[in-house]
């Protein structure tokens, strides 16, 4: 699993360097966005007024400012939201790093919440390889759902690591929007990414 920011480019190099060595599998490189999932499931919960264990908002793309595609339209459980709600939730989970920042006033960074979601991921993973059923969660990852290389979605997990990678499904057209410049930027960030491992 690579936490490492940044994420957008930290996987395709460490997909390079695994490649050169004759050892890659993309079965097991996973790219953790976990964070912009607990940020999405618990901004949407404050709002709705629902308890976070039960709420769980698919988020696409990749793991930094546009990339983040929170995918409101396919909220569990079904949740409806104005447009202006649509606009400013998308926005906090794109930006919810910054917001952090700025609220400790430079201070600091989000250490807890990114502790909690790596902590989360890696549970995630620990279940899949122990062989528990339905493990899901989304990632960035080799990918076949766009034209890109490496893209997020969510993945079933297992024994060998990701066992699917699931599509997108059905998204509304301010997502569709969305997705176009996420993958403008992604993009550039993949192609970063394997120039700098091939450089080395």
């Amino acid at each position: 699993n690579i936490i490492s920011n940044p994420v957008n480019s930290t996987v395709p190099i460490a997909a390079e360097v695994l490649k050169k060595a004759g050892v890659y599998d993309k079965k097991k490189l996973l790219g953790v966005s976990c964070l912009d999932i607990v940020r999405a499931d618990t901004f949407v919960a404050e709002l709705k007024g629902l308890d976070t264990k039960d709420v769980d908002v698919p988020v696409i793309g990749g793991h930094a400012g546009v990339t983040i595609l929170p995918l409101l339209s396919q909220t569990t459980p079904a949740t409806t939201f104005t447009e202006e709600e649509i606009e400013k939730l998308t926005d906090r989970i794109q930006n919810g790093g910054t917001e952090v920042v700025e609220a400790k006033a430079g201070a600091g960074s989000a250490t807890l919440s990114m502790a909690y979601a790596a902590a989360r991921f890696g549970e995630s993973c620990l279940r899949g390889l122990a062989g528990e059923a339905d493990i899901y969660e989304c990632a960035y990852v080799d990918s076949d759902v766009t034209e890109l290389a490496y893209f997020a979605t969510k993945c079933k997990l297992g024994k060998e690591g990701i066992e699917e990678v699931l599509p997108t499904g059905d998204i509304t057209p301010y997502e569709a929007g969305i997705l176009e410049k996420c993958k403008a930027e992604l993009t550039g960030s993949i192609a970063k990414g394997i120039k700098f491992a091939q450089e080395k």
